[in-house]
């Protein structure tokens, strides 16, 4: 192995760090769930107890000035007067959203699992090595003519070389279906519950999975609701903003939510990817939240699994991701699962990204 080394440049090691000070600065904001003001308390502390004003030749609050120069803060409209606050841009946002699928997706890339791919070829995707007769309709780009010339010299011989129809072979192809995802995320407040942070990597992951569709698969679509006491859409960009609340866990209204935002696409395969890590605890009956923390109330099961069937009988199918492995849980699960015919995975939350990004391309090659 050959190492090349040149003389050290202060500045390019400075802009490197400040890079990485700036990503710092953006995890610490998506933990805070959107928080400016807490983010910078946090970066401010850090500076101070690793003496950054010394180690960078710049104080804090040139750092948060050099944040608003690259636009990841924007002031707040004011009167001049008091201190001065701070909102995070639109930029921000789509940083937070870029570092985390970068985060996951480089774990994937040195993982070993794999797609799930099925035997059935189909009209788009990767070309396969397979081949097949050519049929009227199929992309010339697709022809294997090294097999094509092949066939046609073994039924007309060198001199009298001609080409015909039945001579051509082509490639199969992948098939990729179109799929409208939502990502269900319990906001409840278990995914903060005994001091462990569950709510920042399911949010991670969320991204993570929306940075790939849009990159890879701009013609899919994804959407994201949050459920706790009730359930709530959220914008794409202001995943980074959600926090876990003082909420029960309303699976039902999850479902139900899902359901209907699934409605406004017509893509082939439609499906749910809840995130969660609790019991089913509380449902709306006659305009009131019916609760239950305590065990699994028979009332909020049945009506959460009913739900459950409703979707499968849609066509819509839920893959039920716990990042818990009580036992006592796993029976809830399993109903639900088998009422809509689903997927269920225990992760624990170093796994979430593989066993979604997994499941997500197992779907893209589905015949439905």
């Amino acid at each position: 192995m050959l190492f090349r080394y040149e003389k050290f440049d202060p500045d390019v090691a400075r802009e490197i760090n400040l890079r990485k000070l700036s990503n710092l600065f953006l995890e610490l904001l998506n933990r805070a769930g959107g928080d400016v003001d807490q983010a910078l308390r946090y970066m401010e502390a850090i500076w101070e107890r690793h003496g950054l004003e010394e180690a960078m030749g710049m104080s804090f609050e040139e750092f948060r000035d050099h944040l608003e120069e690259e636009g990841l803060l924007e002031r707040q409209p004011g009167d001049g007067q008091g201190e001065v606050r701070y909102n995070a841009t639109a930029r921000a946002c789509r940083e937070i959203q870029k570092n985390a699928f970068e985060e996951i997706f480089h774990g994937l890339r040195k993982d070993t699992a794999g797609d799930h791919p099925v035997p059935v070829p189909g009209a788009t995707g990767e070309k396969q090595p397979e081949t097949r007769p050519y049929e009227f309709g199929d992309d010339i780009q697709d022809v294997n003519f090294v097999n094509s010339i092949g066939n046609a010299l073994r039924r007309t011989g060198l001199e009298d070389f001609s080409m015909a129809e039945d001579d051509l072979e082509t490639h199969e192809r992948e098939h990729l279906t179109s799929c409208a995802t939502v990502i269900l995320i319990d906001v409840s407040h278990s995914m903060i519950l005994y001091g462990e942070d569950r709510i920042t990597p399911a949010k991670k992951v969320a991204m993570a999975l929306v940075e790939f569709i849009q990159q890879k698969y701009p013609k899919d679509a994804i959407e994201v609701a949050l459920f706790g006491d009730d359930a709530i859409p959220v914008d794409l960009d202001k995943i980074s903003h959600v926090r876990a609340g003082p909420y029960h866990t309303n699976t039902k209204a999850g479902l139900q939510s899902a359901y209907r935002m699934l409605q406004r696409h017509k893509h082939v395969n439609k499906q749910v990817f809840m995130i969660t890590d609790g019991k089913p605890s509380a449902i709306w009956e006659n305009g009131e939240l019916y609760k239950n923390p305590f065990g699994l109330d028979p009332k909020i099961v049945a009506q959460t699994v009913n739900e459950a069937a409703y979707l499968r009988r849609k066509g819509v199918t839920i893959t039920t991701f716990m990042i818990t492995t009580d036992p006592y849980l796993q029976d809830f699960v399993d109903q639900m699962t088998r009422a809509n015919k689903g997927r269920a995975y225990y992760a624990t939350l170093d796994e979430l990204g593989k066993f979604i990004f997994a499941d997500y391309a197992r779907n893209k090659k589905k015949m439905v």
